[in-house]
C-alpha cells in the first residue's frame, strides 16, 4: 500500500525564511557614498562641525557613508567620481578653480547629486552654472538670527510630510537672487514675521530640482548650531540627502 505524505504549512518556518531573505537583500543593497565639502574663503560658520556630526549620524541609519574635507584637491582626483552625492556645507566665496569646476560639472552630468546647506548659496558668484545648480545666490540678511515663521508648501511631499503647515524657528534668514526658474520650492519664509526680508511673499528657503543630468537639494537653514539639533530640520536634511544620492526616486 502506497503511503501519501501530507505537506503541512509551517508559518514559523516561513517567517524565518522571509526574515533571512530580507536580510540578505539588505546586505546586497549598494551603500551610497557622500562627500561633505567645507572649504571657506570668506566667513567661517561655527555650525560647520555640528553639521558634519549630524550628517555622519544620519548616514549610520540611512545606508550612506560620509567622508569630509576642506581640501579642494579632491576635485582634481578620480576619487570624486566614486561618490553618489556631494554636500557643500556652508562653503563661502570662490573655492574651486576652472579645472575643479569642470570636474564638478562632470560629476553632476554623470547623474549624481548635490546638497547645498546655508552658505552654499554664498559661493562661486562668478560661475553661472553653479548658481543654477544651487538655484540662487545669497544677497543679504537682516541683523541677528530672529525667530520667523516658515510655511510648508506641500504637505504631501516626501521632503516635508513630517512638518506642520506653519512652524517657527530661529536662524539667519538669507535674501536671495533666484537664478533657476525650475526649482521646486518646499518651504517659504514669511517675511511678515521678522524684519529685514527683501524677497516679498515669494521667498523660498528650501527647494529641490533636477539639473544637468543630476539632482540638487538646497536649504537656507543651518547658520546656527542649534538648527542641527532641531528634529524637524534633521528629518528635512535626511530626506534631502537621500534624494541627492538617488536612494529615493520621486
Amino acid at each position: 500500500m502506497k503511503l501519501i505524505h501530507k505537506q503541512y504549512f509551517n508559518p514559523k518556518l516561513m517567517l524565518v525564511v522571509f526574515v533571512l531573505f530580507s536580510l540578505n537583500c539588505l546586505s546586497q543593497t549598494k551603500q551610497s557614498k557622500v562627500f561633505v565639502f567645507t572649504r571657506t574663503c570668506g566667513y567661517i560658520h561655527e555650525s560647520i562641525p555640528r553639521g558634519l556630526d549630524l550628517i555622519s549620524e544620519l548616514g549610520k541609519g540611512n545606508n550612506f557613508t560620509v567622508e569630509s574635507s576642506d581640501d579642494d584637491r579632491i576635485f582634481l582626483s578620480d576619487v570624486l567620481f566614486g561618490y553618489d552625492a556631494i554636500i557643500f556645507l556652508s562653503t563661502t566665496l570662490d573655492i574651486l578653480n576652472q579645472e575643479q569646476q569642470k570636474n564638478l560639472i562632470k560629476f553632476i552630468q554623470m547623474g549624481n547629486g548635490f546638497v547645498g546647506i546655508h552658505a552654499a548659496a554664498d559661493t562661486e558668484y562668478d560661475w553661472p552654472w553653479y548658481g543654477n545648480l544651487v538655484g540662487g545666490y545669497f544677497v543679504s540678511h537682516p541683523e541677528g538670527q530672529p525667530m520667523a515663521s516658515i510655511h510648508t508648501l506641500n504637505k504631501n511631499s516626501f521632503f516635508t510630510n513630517h512638518l506642520d503647515d506653519e512652524w517657527e524657528i530661529e536662524d539667519e534668514w538669507y535674501n536671495y537672487q533666484y537664478t533657476n526658474p525650475n526649482i521646486n520650492p518646499l518651504l517659504n519664509l514669511d517675511e511678515s514675521t521678522y524684519q529685514g526680508g527683501t524677497n516679498g511673499k515669494n521667498h523660498p528657503i528650501t527647494w529641490y530640482h533636477e539639473f544637468d543630468g543630476g539632482r540638487s537639494f538646497y536649504t537656507g537653514l543651518g547658520h546656527l548650531e542649534k538648527t542641527f539639533e532641531d528634529k524637524r530640520f534633521k528629518e528635512l536634511l535626511r530626506k534631502g540627502i537621500l534624494y541627492a544620492t538617488g536612494q529615493i526616486k520621486l
